[in-house]
């Protein structure tokens, strides 16, 4: 005769099976949806700095700055197995020494059940946009994206590009000014 701690694994077990057959369920729903939405991104100024680089041998490095604006509904891709996204935008430009340099300029986490309406603006860059020598200035092909992680609840973390993006030009002459 089966013993009751014999008998309460196998109702575990079972439990458990069960439990990983529902989120398997879950996260099959909503697996394969597409989860763009249409992004507006609009820049108001840009201003360039030749700054001092500490971390090489007194080099100086180009410093960038951005404000901007930016649109987006972001409701489409909330539903039941959406806990947050991740927002980001991202700057990536070409240069003569990497033939891609991706940045990072700003970034916001959106919870369910908060406002899902962005209207941002006059933003400036939360993080610094440095470039590992003087690839900012006079660069005609700096491409502004915002992209997103999906956090679910169950599933797999899909990267998502917004489908819309801005290509903005950086100045030939550095600001000289001690402000931004």
């Amino acid at each position: 005769m089966n013993t009751v701690l014999s008998r309460a694994n196998s109702l575990f077990a079972f439990s458990l099976s069960v439990m990983a057959a529902l989120t398997f369920g879950c996260f099959i729903t909503t697996a394969f949806k597409d989860r763009r939405v249409p992004v507006d991104i609009h820049v108001s100024r840009v201003m360039l700095k030749n700054v001092d680089d500490f971390t090489g041998p007194r080099e100086r490095s180009d410093l960038g700055f951005i404000t901007f604006d930016l649109s987006a509904d972001i409701k489409p891709i909330f539903d039941w197995n959406v806990k947050q996204l991740f927002l980001y935008l991202s700057a990536e430009y070409a240069t003569k020494s990497n033939a891609l340099n991706q940045v990072v300029l700003w970034d916001k986490i959106v919870l369910r059940g908060e406002s899902t309406k962005l209207n941002l603006r006059d933003m400036k860059s939360k993080y610094f946009f440095f470039d590992d020598g003087n690839g900012l200035r006079a660069n005609k092909n700096i491409t502004l994206t915002l992209s997103w992680n999906v956090v679910p609840n169950a599933g797999i973390l899909p990267l998502v590009m917004g489908s819309g993006h801005m290509s903005v030009p950086f100045p030939e002459l550095y600001e000289t000014t001690k402000s931004y």
